[in-house]
């Protein structure tokens, strides 16, 4: 079986004939990787069974003195998080969208890679993604702070901006399904380390009714939809399988109790991550990585499991554990 066929078995919680798996890795941790294995192509090493396509974070103009401007016009600062970065400023300084229009969500940059991509990695799961897909897309735009005063005092706008987001993405998922994908991926955060941002019934009253919509454009198609969202949210899981949710990530231990959850869900949700990174990965020995990684992997046999970090592994992990976490991954499958 190809990847691409290993990771639909999976999803469909048909057993595979082992646990399909694909990492991430933050710039610092790759660059240990690509030092270690003298190439900046670590695709061949890490053997990923999903492609990326689309772009998860979006596309930025360097403004020098470590600043980025994405493509809402949004301002991050890359002094401390290279990756990403912290926003600076707001896009929207007053509850309105009068003014601001937001970009082509069907721009040629948006899918230019992926003829290529298919063609690279055309045995591979293809997943498109979508990231800051809506309630961080709105708090980027408008500031943190500023958006939990709106849900209080301008319900109205907070409504009218999270639609034309969802618009924005189901333009973008359209153009996208036009291609030979198999799922789409929105990632936006909803937890913190112990619950929601915002709290179930704020998250019911305006996250929900949208990502429904979202949603549906993905299923209508025949597809399955991922999400990532980090942190304590395991109480959405059932309104999310309602809406048609089929993989859920990063599946965080550090947050949720992974064995149960997967027990719970077990043909209703699959899940992708589950490895900690906040614990096993940068503190424990290789020996503890490689246990923690057949512990998942015994979870995951029967299906609705791919096998990952529980985000993308930050700089602070050693290599031996980094290796130790690939080794215990490919070691299943030969």
């Amino acid at each position: 079986m190809t990847p691409r066929e290993i990771v639909k078995e999976t999803v469909a919680f048909r057993r595979p004939p082992y646990v399909p798996w694909s990492f991430g890795f933050t710039k610092e941790a790759r660059e240990k990787l690509e030092t270690h294995y003298g190439t900046t192509d670590l695709e061949p090493h890490l053997r990923n069974h999903i492609v990326g396509l689309g772009d998860g974070i979006g596309f930025f103009e360097d403004l020098g003195n470590d600043r980025y401007r994405d493509v809402f016009g949004v301002i991050w600062n890359r002094t401390i998080d290279k990756d990403i970065g912290n926003v600076e400023g707001q896009v929207l300084p007053e509850p309105t969208l009068s003014g601001y229009t937001l970009p082509d969500p069907r721009h040629p940059r948006f899918f230019a890679d992926i003829p290529e991509k298919l063609e690279r990695y055309g045995d591979r799961y293809r997943l498109f993604s979508i990231g800051f897909s809506l309630f961080e897309r709105a708090w980027t735009l408008r500031g943190l702070e500023n958006l939990y005063m709106d849900i209080l005092e301008n319900p109205q706008f907070v409504h009218e901006l999270l639609n034309a987001i969802a618009d924005y993405n189901i333009a973008q998922v359209r153009k996208a399904l036009e291609y030979d994908i198999d799922a789409v991926y929105f990632g936006d955060d909803w937890g913190q380390q112990h619950g929601l941002l915002i709290g179930y019934p704020l998250w019911k009253e305006f996250i929900y009714p949208v990502i429904k919509r979202m949603y549906s454009v993905v299923r209508d198609a025949g597809k399955t939809v991922f999400i990532h969202s980090c942190g304590d949210v395991d109480e959405l899981f059932d309104d999310l399988v309602s809406i048609g949710l089929g993989v859920f990530n990063p599946f965080q231990p550090e947050v949720m109790d992974v064995e149960q959850t997967m027990k719970q869900y077990a043909g209703k949700l699959a899940f992708w991550g589950g490895v900690s990174t906040q614990r096993t990965l940068p503190y424990g020995t290789p020996e503890q990585v490689r246990q923690e990684v057949r512990k998942m992997l015994q979870l995951g046999r029967n299906g609705g499991y791919i096998l990952s970090p529980a985000h993308a592994v930050e700089g602070d992990v050693p290599l031996e554990n980094l290796l130790a976490l690939i080794d215990e991954a490919h070691a299943q499958s030969e």
